[in-house]
């Protein structure tokens, strides 16, 4: 969307937590779940997913990840947004554990951020860090978000649940021509 509509919008990411507490599931469930990607990767090309096809663990919390980026905000605010997309890729394209410090780590240093550094962050920010993640998802699920995605437009309208591109363009041409004088 940044790329269809450059300065028209802003892209303003928020946590929504998928695994509140944490959990070690059953690695057959967890996998027979990453099936259900199947479905937004036929509706979307550049999306890449991978069933689950590896021995790493699933991920025990989304909290760990979300963190991860909040903390890089701040840290390397210049990486955040290749931290971000790092995230999405090491997980539903290489089956990587997101809730691992570790794999964190190694994910901050794969988008040119100093590793050691970016983990003393964390560990610095993490409580301040997790309250903001935990405010955000209190903060969706106070206004009616259920699915992951959820696109809200003008902080008002949410469009849940993954949708073909085409679907977000037009609403969003819909709500530009409506500011254009």
């Amino acid at each position: 969307m940044a790329k269809t509509f450059g300065d028209k919008i802003e892209i303003e990411w928020k946590s929504f937590l998928l695994r509140t507490e944490p959990k070690v599931s059953d690695q057959a469930k967890f996998v027979k779940y990453t099936e259900s990607w199947l479905r937004p990767a036929a509706t979307e090309p550049d999306a890449k997913f991978q069933v689950w096809a590896t021995d790493n663990p699933g991920p025990t919390s989304s909290i760990p990840a979300q963190v991860a980026a909040k903390v890089m905000d701040g840290f390397a605010p210049d990486s955040a947004d290749a931290f971000h997309w790092r995230l999405l890729e090491a997980y539903f394209s290489e089956n990587r554990t997101i809730s691992d410090w570790s794999v964190l780590g190694d994910l901050a240093a794969e988008v040119g951020v100093d590793r050691s550094g970016f983990l003393a962050m964390v560990n610095e920010q993490q409580k301040v860090a997790t309250r903001m993640v935990i405010d955000e998802h209190n903060s969706a699920i106070e206004n009616g978000v259920t699915a992951v995605p959820t696109i809200v437009l003008d902080n008002a309208l949410p469009i849940p649940g993954a949708q073909e591109l085409e679907s977000y363009e037009i609403w969003i041409n819909k709500l530009l021509a409506k500011r254009e004088p």
